[in-house]
């Protein structure tokens, strides 16, 4: 099925309402905190339990999309998201719990499903802008959560809200479903589930070697995203005297800056064909933004933080896509779905632990702008790695294409 509308659209649908369920949450959480007796601020741990079950649920993905299907393993995760919504309606703190759990066990799958769908469908030398545009499907759904929730809030009390988003993710599961017979062609009834089975995405990671350093580098990537999400707007405020709006402002830029930037890395890695060299180069650069981040202060004036702003987001939110991409590439005929979630478990590990690592930093009496300049070192470090084994990778090539171009 080499038409890849269809899957394209199919994909970013669903990654943006799962996207758009996670971050209903926090939006929620200072209009439900009077009525539950939960601190607004206990968001950050809600999240936490969220990546930790996303990261689990996306080891056991790749045999489920092969025994289910793709897109039944997306409904599922949509399935599991609207519970976890209604749990958050209900009021209940033990039910909260519940709500993380099951809206990580949504959140984990989708992109390893979407990776094994698209992979499949989408031609070699279209692989990372497909792949870009559906992953705009994160910010998409952010975006939404922050722009519809609060006046959803407002029409219709936060445990309404919940619930609407819930049924949307609903519908969504019925739209995917004319999709399903095309798209899960290739599932394996008969496929085991097994205890060794779902290991296998981790041991496509590490057995090849090429995947096992976009995982590792993935982590440390993903933790400066999260940096950058988390604490920019703290880090504005304190340090540089914005108002909240003002900062928050800032953050929204940084965000449209790495949603544009992805579909621009992607069609950049296509037409030059070298992704590997890609990521090296964003890397550099989004430690580069970090540090320029990390020296913020009162006299810099708001055109240039709003710069800056955009090109942190730009890299260190713009790279999901080129690297799924490469994932894909290197995956195993018909196991992109195993080795998105191996990788993956990686790359969840940096949105769990980053932002503590960062906490601690600040705790530990760096302050903001020197935490960022540290969490900025592993990135650059990872660009470095990457662009050595690209060169070397396309030397080796040019020594075993020589002897047939003399000829």
């Amino acid at each position: 099925m080499r038409n890849t509308l269809a899957p394209l659209a199919t994909t970013l649908t669903v990654q943006s309402l799962v996207s758009m369920a996670v971050v209903t949450v926090p939006v929620l959480a200072p209009a439900a905190a009077p009525e539950t007796g939960v601190p607004a601020s206990y968001a950050g741990i809600f999240i936490a339990l969220v990546y930790g079950a996303g990261m689990t649920a996306s080891l056991v993905s790749g045999p489920l999309v092969q025994r289910f299907g793709a897109i039944r393993v997306s409904q599922a995760c949509l399935v599991a998201c609207a519970l976890g919504l209604a749990c958050i309606a209900s009021g209940s703190l033990p039910l909260f719990i519940v709500s993380a759990l099951l809206l990580g066990a949504g959140y984990g799958p989708v992109t390893p499903a979407s990776s094994h769908i698209l992979a499949k469908s989408t031609p070699p030398e279209r692989m990372a802008l497909i792949f870009s545009l559906k992953q705009t499907g994160v910010p998409i759904g952010g975006a939404l959560a922050g722009a519809l929730i609060p006046t959803l809030v407002l029409w219709s009390g936060w445990r309404m809200s919940a619930l609407l988003v819930a049924v949307a993710c609903m519908i969504t599961v019925i739209f995917t479903q004319p999709f399903r017979k095309a798209l899960d062609s290739d599932r394996d009834p008969a496929k085991p589930l097994v205890v060794a089975s779902l290991a296998g995405p981790l041991r496509y990671t590490l057995g090849n070697r090429d995947l096992r350093r976009l995982a590792l580098c993935s982590f440390f990537f993903a933790a400066l995203q999260l940096s950058l999400v988390s604490f920019l707007v703290t880090h504005l405020t304190l340090n540089t005297g914005l108002t909240l709006v003002h900062a928050g402002l800032m953050l929204m830029a940084a965000q449209v800056g790495g949603a544009v930037a992805r579909v621009i890395w992607g069609a950049l890695s296509d037409r030059w064909g070298r992704p590997t060299s890609v990521l090296g180069f964003m890397a550099i650069a989004m430690g580069a933004a970090a540090v320029a981040a990390g020296c913020f202060t009162a006299q810099w004036p708001l055109a240039l933080i709003a710069l800056v702003s955009v090109a942190f987001g730009g890299t260190a939110i713009g790279w999901n896509g080129v690297y799924l991409a490469q994932v894909a590439r290197l995956a195993p005929p018909g196991k992109a779905g195993d080795a998105t979630g191996g990788a993956l478990a990686f790359t969840y590990a940096g949105v769990l632990f980053g932002p503590p690592i960062f906490t601690l930093l600040v705790g530990w009496g760096t302050g903001y702008g020197v935490a960022y300049m540290l969490v900025a070192i592993p990135s650059v470090v990872c660009g470095l790695w990457l662009l050595g084994h690209a060169r070397s990778a396309a030397e080796h090539k040019e020594k075993e294409l020589g002897p047939m171009e003399n000829d």
